[in-house]
């Protein structure tokens, strides 16, 4: 009892709870559903999948997955009519890393998309993994 009532030692106790917090919050946030590269490169052998890029058309432009559309995040909301005919098919979002991909899955499930992913690590893994990219 004494240990923990002593200053010092409430610091240290602080710190660590606080820093135990900020190390699961990532994990903690609901971020919407992932595939893996191999996840994703199955679903789109099966057909019916759309691949939605939604990095700048610059970046894509640079280099994107095979097949994928490219509607840039902060448009996705204003252009989602151009995507109705893959509402009932299965539609992996794609950005550099990851996290626009998981802002857009989030976006599209609201408008009623019901299979939506965020490829994991997006075009960055996507290339590590020796994957093939369009230019």
């Amino acid at each position: 009892m004494k240990f923990i009532l002593d200053w010092n030692n409430l610091i240290l106790i602080a710190m660590a709870v606080v820093s135990g917090i900020a190390l699961l919050l990532p994990v903690l946030q609901r971020r919407g559903a992932r595939v893996s590269q191999i996840q994703a490169t199955q679903m789109m052998n099966q057909g019916k999948t759309l691949v939605l890029d939604v990095r700048s058309a610059e970046e894509f432009a640079s280099g994107h997955l095979p097949k994928a559309k490219n509607i840039p995040l902060p448009e996705l909301a204003q252009r989602i009519a151009e995507l109705e005919k893959s509402r009932n098919n299965v539609v992996i979002t794609v950005c550099k890393s990851g996290v626009r991909s998981a802002s857009a899955v989030s976006v599209l499930t609201k408008a009623g998309f019901a299979q939506v992913f965020s490829l994991e690590g997006g075009t960055d893994s996507w290339r590590e993994q020796g994957l093939p990219i369009i230019k």
